[in-house]
């Protein structure tokens, strides 16, 4: 599987966000496109971090009461990235040294051009899920 890249089983339609949103619309994001996190990019594009749904346990346990807060309070700005010429042993073997499940995949410029999650792993690996022919 070395020679098996990550652009072949990422998720090429990452749901981004800007620093501005407010968590109440990145939560809706979340629960409408049934996902495990938003990629949040400034406006051309570039990334800027990535908030999961393990932040918002974080999010909920902090707002007493609930008040109209933005995804740059609470996004991880140290994000560990791929590219999609890497191979998916080599990312499978970072998400579990470091305990993360979403991967964006960026190109040479710090776009983002999709996200790899540990469940586009086991889809690729169990045959669920094809290999893209890009």
């Amino acid at each position: 599987m070395d020679d098996i890249l990550v652009g072949r089983v990422m998720t090429s339609e990452a749901i981004t966000v800007h620093p501005d949103t407010f968590v109440e619309e990145a939560a809706s994001l979340l629960l409408e496109n049934d996902i495990g996190s938003l990629i949040v990019v400034d406006d051309d594009g570039r990334l800027e971090g990535i908030l999961t749904t393990t932040d918002f346990v974080h999010i909920v346990a902090a707002s007493k009461p609930k008040a109209k807060t933005t995804v740059e309070r609470y996004m991880s700005t140290a994000v560990t990235t791929a590219s999609a010429q890497d191979a998916i042993t080599d990312v499978a073997d970072v998400m579990i040294a470091e305990g993360i499940h979403h991967l964006p995949v960026i190109d040479d410029e710090g776009n983002v051009i999709g996200v790899v999650s540990t469940t586009d792993l086991t889809e690729y690996i169990s045959g669920l899920k094809p290999q893209r022919t890009a």
